[in-house]
């Protein structure tokens, strides 16, 4: 197993690519500690499962945007599993309108969740990291972050962010054994997907720019995390690699 003894957070890992990631971490060793914001029981749910494999989970709530809730999940990580190896930001969220009828609230909170809620993780496991020596940082940015998307300045701005944060906090970490990179996903199959009235119009879209013609599951980007959360990847950091069926090119 790629990640045996070793202990991961995951933000936002009740539902789709979050629910994915904690899973196949944990199918390749790791305990995890896994946030959510409104849905516990889909998250009781996960870390049962997690559980039932013979690993340790815990759920704890949490709004990543709020500084001290961020490092209330760091304590309970450390209290109920005993160290922190792997830090996967996940949560976030888009709310989506064109940048002259977009309001004030829409820009602050996207920010406040998609690029501040990565900072707050970070800034309290990067002292862990520095003094274990060891750790391993996986950011989950958005292809739209390294190209822009009609309707959404506020969620590119954000997954852009994203992408120079990770750059500059892999310069930072890189001296104390730290890795810390980016995936970009195109178009994920998520429920949030699949509940959507314009799925259908979304898909053919996304579809027309993708070279490999298929819809995009959470567990091929948890594949690409779980690679880059373990020791096959010591060699690479400050990397952003996309998970999108060449939706980007």
């Amino acid at each position: 197993m790629l990640l045996e003894g070793k202990t991961a957070v995951v933000t936002g890992g009740s539902q789709g690519i979050g629910a994915a990631v904690s899973l196949e971490l944990a199918r390749e060793g790791a305990d995890v500690c896994l946030t959510y914001r409104k849905h516990q029981e889909e998250a009781e749910r996960y870390a049962e499962e997690i559980r039932s494999m013979g690993r340790r989970a815990v759920a704890v709530q949490c709004d990543i945007s709020v500084f001290a809730e961020a490092e209330k999940v760091v304590q309970a990580a450390l209290a109920e599993l005993g160290r922190i190896d792997i830090l996967v930001n996940n949560a976030g969220m888009n709310w989506d309108g064109v940048s002259w009828k977009m309001s004030e609230e829409q820009w602050d909170r996207v920010i406040e969740v998609n690029l501040k809620g990565y900072f707050n993780f970070c800034r309290h496991v990067a002292p862990l990291f520095k003094e274990q020596k060891y750790g391993k940082i996986v950011n989950v940015t958005s292809i739209n972050g390294l190209r822009g998307k009609f309707g959404q300045t506020n969620y590119s701005a954000s997954k852009a962010g994203i992408i120079g944060f990770t750059k500059a906090l892999a310069k930072e970490l890189g001296a104390f054994g730290v890795n810390v990179n980016a995936v970009a996903p195109g178009l994920i199959e998520t429920a949030m997907l699949r509940d959507s009235e314009a799925r259908d119009k979304i898909i053919d879209m996304a579809m027309g720019e993708m070279v490999l013609k298929r819809v995009g599951q959470p567990e091929d980007l948890a594949n690409v995390v779980v690679f880059l959360a373990s020791d096959k990847s010591r060699h690479i950091t400050g990397e952003i690699i996309k998970v999108d069926g060449g939706q980007y090119i």
